[in-house]
């Protein structure tokens, strides 16, 4: 059973929960984050989510995101999950945090501290399928497109993270 770390809106640690019912019953606030890996040509790592993710299946995000553990940093975490969920690592550095708040239709509330971490990668890329449906490379023009004609295809906090970076220099 995976638990998460609540914490109150300055991200300070007030306890820890199951994941699940950390999102139930209108949410309650815990440590998330979200990576953006971009290539040296400036292109960012996207993923569609697996089909059976407990919510926004199927639907493009960045490049990863996830909760750290209880004892785990942010940056622990975020290097143990792009490991696990690309098959790869990179440095990273955090560019910004936001709350956000979101009901899902299937009765879930994600009700995130979310820490944006920002690291550049060129290398091979190994998506494990139980999280990761397909994953592709994208100018940041390109996709402020697709994100404007087709939002729906896209996470609400990825499409939160974007209006919050300048697409002609993201970190």
């Amino acid at each position: 059973m995976e638990r998460v770390i609540l914490v109150d809106e300055n991200d300070n640690e007030i306890g820890t929960e199951e994941k699940i019912k950390a999102h139930q019953n209108g949410g309650k606030l815990h440590r998330a984050f979200s990576i953006l890996v971009l290539n040296s040509k400036g292109e960012l790592l996207i993923q569609k989510r697996a089909s059976d993710k407990y919510h926004c299946p199927g639907l493009w995000s960045n490049t990863c995101c996830s909760h750290p553990r209880p004892g785990e940093t942010v940056e622990e975490a975020a290097h143990r999950r792009l490991m696990e969920e690309c098959g790869f690592d990179t440095d990273l550095r955090e560019i910004f945090s936001f709350i956000y708040k979101i009901d899902f239709d299937n009765g879930l509330t994600e009700r995130e501290f979310d820490h944006v971490l920002i690291g550049k990668y060129d290398g091979e890329i190994h998506p494990n399928p139980e999280e990761v449906e397909e994953c592709r490379w994208i100018d940041m023009k390109a996709l402020k497109r697709e994100v404007e004609n087709d939002p729906e295809k896209f996470t609400p906090w990825f499409r939160l993270i974007l209006e919050r970076i300048n697409f002609n220099n993201p970190g």
